[in-house]
């Protein structure tokens, strides 16, 4: 696990070397470098698998083929020995090294062969050729810019910007998407001249052109399945085998418990699997409804794991610009810095934790999906017509938003075809809220985009035959790449801690996909066959609870402990300057939000914008490297 960076076509050892101290974080435990005459790779480790010897870059035997990598390969062992077999000579003994020779091998299919978290570069001294990779569902983040005649790469953004002939520029279409997703979709990033390689795809830079390709994408195909109890019995299985390979390493490993069924079935079959003591670790809430520690607690006393707990009764205001360092992005998902706040808890004790990511998105978790099932048989003209007048018409009637308004939202989403219907589900602000919200330059520049095409791209080329199935494999392919795996990837290397998810696991994740829909969604029912695998394992009241989902109080805090960051932030000469929102129209959300109606998802994505603009765009810069505590300057000062 580590931080990666490269520059190539001009070689440029201290730009490199610069780019791998921004990431730091990433891997406190050394660096290693290499220069060519045309190219620097770099990165920054922290030390899992052999831990005495596994530096970087790796290389083959005779050196000219070099590559840099961040993630882990569980499947490692296997590789290596069939390797070895073959006559490829290893001077390390972790995972790295395969990479080199499985390209020797296999080219550019040796990807297909991985089965890990992963972003890789792999420099060919011979076809003066990089290829850069990202493993199958995005864990592991690359961002990338070229001019042409060279490429630059690097682990996360803010590393880019320490070339500085690269001039930092606003993205604008970046900037709409995400306001309706609550983060920036690859392969856009923030930046104008930076993207994102998308999860699944390989670059290939080679005679100064850049090539991208996919290598992976779900099958949705459905399967027969013979027995639902078979089903339960392989689910099992497949879950322990993939939580047994993610126990490989030299350091201390633990698991965050957040009271779920996902991260609950991943501790017992840690502690199932010999792990003795399973550390657990838990965020918790003053406030009830936020709060799922008794649950947690349930599992831990079960497997008598050593627990710990942090109670996040109020949100610092200097952690928020922190934060925005370390997202590089605008990224406007709250249950960030509950996130943050459990992994640095967690850092305390181990150096790896395995958690629960990617359950919802393989078996149905989402109780959005049990409402789209349920509403899914609208009739299409004559009823949605009827409900689109009558949804207007409880709009007008009550401009404030109670029950009647309520009801209104309702119709209009039920009067929607299936595609639609998601993403009003998915959107923070939808098309039209923006286009209100933006000045008369911003929406003359923005005419004509879409945000939810991306949706619709993703649900039209899906190979699962009904609309349950095409949505959650759009879920897969957008949400949880852009936000969840981002969210967890920068909250966990903030604090130099390895963050692995047996759920996503390509092996289990394909015999998931092929499931038949009812067993995921049976009868109102989220995650049904998931469930039956695992209540033995868990007690019935993890089992049976509604699912809450990673919420915080974020209403009541920009009311109360962020109130006045929000108001600074958002109506100061800095944030009016900028030309992008009209001061009156948030000015008018503001003042909703204080009234009792709210605002707070589209009130915390322009925060979340305004702070990163003042942390990466505005002058003084704040210079990446450490991340600083807020100043006067950074959230608010005019």
């Amino acid at each position: 696990m580590c931080g990666i960076a490269g520059v190539v076509g001009h070689a440029d050892a201290t730009l490199v070397q610069r780019m791998c101290e921004v990431l730091a974080h990433r891997g406190p435990d050394g660096d290693g470098h290499y220069a060519g005459d045309r190219v620097t790779l770099g990165m920054r480790r922290l030390a899992i698998i052999d831990v005495a010897g596994g530096q970087q870059p790796v290389r083959n035997e005779d050196g000219s083929v070099v590559a840099v990598f961040n993630g882990e390969i569980y499947n490692f062992p296997e590789l290596r020995k069939a390797l070895i077999e073959k006559g490829h000579r290893f001077t390390t003994a972790g995972d790295s090294e395969c990479l080199v020779h499985l390209y020797e091998e296999h080219g550019d299919d040796f990807v297909s062969r991985l089965r890990g978290m992963f972003a890789f570069a792999i420099w060919d001294e011979r076809r003066r050729r990089l290829l850069l990779g990202r493993d199958r569902v995005g864990k592991k983040p690359l961002y990338w810019r070229s001019d042409g005649a060279e490429l630059h790469f690097a682990s996360e953004a803010k590393a880019l910007l320490e070339d500085h002939r690269f001039v930092r520029r606003l993205d604008l279409t970046a900037l709409h998407h995400y306001l309706t997703f609550q983060y920036v979709p690859a392969p856009w990033s923030i930046y104008q001249g930076i993207g994102k390689l998308p999860p699944g795809h390989l670059l290939i830079w080679e005679d100064g052109r850049t090539r991208i390709r996919p290598y992976w994408r779900l099958d949705f195909t459905p399967r027969a399945v013979v027995a639902e109890d078979e089903a339960t019995d392989e689910l099992r299985q497949l879950l322990l085998e993939a939580v047994r390979i993610r126990l490989v390493g030299e350091r201390p490993m633990g698991a965050f418990l957040s009271g779920g069924v996902d991260s609950g079935a991943i501790v017992a079959a840690m502690s199932m699997l010999g792990v003795d003591p399973v550390r657990t670790f838990s965020i918790g809430f003053a406030e009830a409804p936020f709060d799922e520690r008794a649950y947690a607690r349930m599992v831990a006393q079960r497997y008598g794991t050593e627990h710990h707990e942090f109670v996040l009764d109020r949100c610092d205001p200097d952690l928020l610009s922190d934060l925005a360092w370390h997202y590089d992005e605008p990224f406007a998902d709250p249950s960030a810095i509950p996130t943050y706040h459990v992994a640095r808890l967690s850092r305390d004790h181990v150096t790896v934790v395995l958690n629960g990511d990617g359950g919802d998105e393989c078996f149905g978790g989402y109780q959005r999906y049990a409402l789209m099932q349920r509403i899914g048989r609208i009739p299409t003209a004559p009823a949605r017509r009827l409900l689109t007048l009558c949804a207007s018409a409880l709009a007008t009637r009550d401009q404030r938003g109670s029950l009647s308004r309520r009801l209104g939202s309702a119709m209009r989403l039920l009067a929607q075809p299936a595609p639609e219907r998601y993403g009003s589900l998915m959107s923070i602000f939808a098309a039209a809220e923006k286009h209100s919200l933006y000045t008369d330059d911003v929406r003359s520049e923005l005419a004509g985009i879409n945000s939810l095409d991306l949706l619709d791209r993703a649900y039209a080329s899906s190979t699962a035959p009904d609309a349950l199935g095409r949505l959650i494999d759009t879920d897969i392919h957008t949400y949880l790449p852009g936000d969840l795996l981002a969210k967890m990837d920068i909250a966990t290397m903030a604090n130099s801690l390895e963050a692995r998810s047996p759920f996503l696991d390509h092996e289990l994740m394909e015999w998931a996909a092929r499931l038949p829909t009812g067993l995921k969604i049976n009868r109102g029912t989220t995650k049904y066959l998931l469930k039956r695998a695992v209540s033995p394992w868990l007690p019935p009241e993890v089992i049976d609870r509604p699912k809450m989902g990673f919420g915080i109080p974020l209403a009541t805090w920009l009311r109360t402990d962020l109130r006045d960051l929000l108001w600074s932030v958002l109506t100061d000469a800095t944030a009016k300057q900028r030309g992008l929102f009209r001061p009156d129209a948030v000015l008018a959300m503001l003042h909703r939000h204080e009234q009792g109606r709210d605002e707070s998802r589209r009130l915390w994505a322009l925060v979340q914008a305004e702070l990163w603009f003042r942390v990466f765009l505005d002058p003084p810069r704040v210079r990446p490297g450490a991340p600083r505590r807020a100043s006067s300057s950074v959230l608010g000062g005019h």
